[in-house]
C-alpha cells in the first residue's frame, strides 16, 4: 500500500479546496455538519501558522485528508485549546508540546474499500511527534473511535466529553504521551516509520521564495528494508 501513497501539503489552490470538500462530503454523510452551501467545511484554525493540511491520495486520487496543528506556549493556537483550554493551558505553560490532529476525513465513496486508510492518515501524527519532538499527540473523538485509539496509540481518555463545533455531537479528549507509546508504537507498526528527510519535506516551512515539495512519498519501506 505505501508504493501506491503520496502526501501533499495543501496550502492554497484546487488542492486545499479539494480537502475542504471532502471534509464536507465525509461528515455530511454521517450527519456531523449542517448543510453548506459551499459544501465545504472548514474553520479559523486551517490558517493559524502551526497549521498543516495534508491530502493522502492512492494512484493519485483524493481518499482521506487530516489537519496538524504543532501546540506550544509560543503558538497555543489550536482546536484542542478551543473546547479543552482549561486542560490544555496549565500543561503548555509548564513547558509541554503536543500535535493535535482534527479534521482528519475518508472519502465515503472508498472508506469501506480500502480498509487501511485511518493507518495511512494518522501516519502524518505519528511523523509529527517525531518531528517535532512533542510531550504528547492529543486527539478529540468520537466516542465510537476510542478502541482505536487505545488499542494502536496507547491513548487515554482526560476528561468527560464537551460540544465541538462545527461538528453536531459531543466529542472526547484522548492524551498519549510519546515518551511511553512511540517506540512502542513504531516496533509494533513499522509502516509509521520515517526517515528524517521525510519529516522535513512534510512539516518544514520553505525559505522565502523557496517551493514547498509537491508530492512526498512515505519512506518506511526504506527503513524496514535496511533492517
Amino acid at each position: 500500500m505505501l508504493d501506491r501513497i503520496e502526501y501533499r501539503r495543501c496550502e492554497s489552490g484546487e488542492d486545499l479546496e479539494a480537502i475542504y470538500r471532502l471534509r464536507y462530503k465525509a461528515y455530511r454523510a454521517h450527519g456531523y455538519v449542517p448543510h453548506s452551501a459551499s459544501q465545504m467545511t472548514s474553520d479559523k484554525y486551517d490558517d493559524t501558522p502551526n497549521s498543516y493540511r495534508f491530502g493522502v491520495f492512492i494512484d493519485d486520487d483524493l481518499i482521506s485528508t487530516v489537519r496538524i496543528h504543532h501546540v506550544s506556549r509560543d503558538q497555543p493556537e489550536a482546536p484542542i485549546m478551543g473546547a479543552f483550554g482549561d486542560i490544555m493551558g496549565p500543561r503548555l505553560d509548564r513547558g509541554e508540546t503536543f500535535t493535535n490532529p482534527t479534521m482528519l476525513a475518508a472519502d465515503p465513496d472508498c472508506a469501506h474499500g480500502v480498509r487501511a486508510i485511518p493507518y495511512i492518515t494518522l501516519r502524518l501524527a505519528v511523523i509529527a511527534n517525531e518531528h517535532f519532538e512533542t510531550t504528547g499527540c492529543v486527539c478529540v473523538i468520537r466516542e465510537e473511535h476510542t478502541a482505536f485509539y487505545r488499542r494502536i496509540f496507547g491513548a487515554v481518555q482526560v476528561g468527560e466529553p464537551r460540544a465541538y463545533p462545527p461538528i453536531t455531537i459531543p466529542l472526547m479528549l484522548y492524551d498519549s504521551e510519546c515518551a511511553i507509546n512511540m517506540q512502542k508504537t513504531l516496533d509494533r507498526f513499522p509502516f509509521f516509520m520515517s526517515k528524517p528527510s521525510e519529516q522535513r519535506m512534510l512539516f518544514d516551512r520553505p525559505d522565502t521564495g523557496d517551493l514547498a515539495p509537491l508530492t512526498i512519498l512515505p519512506t518506511a519501506k526504506y527503513l524496514q528494508h535496511a533492517a
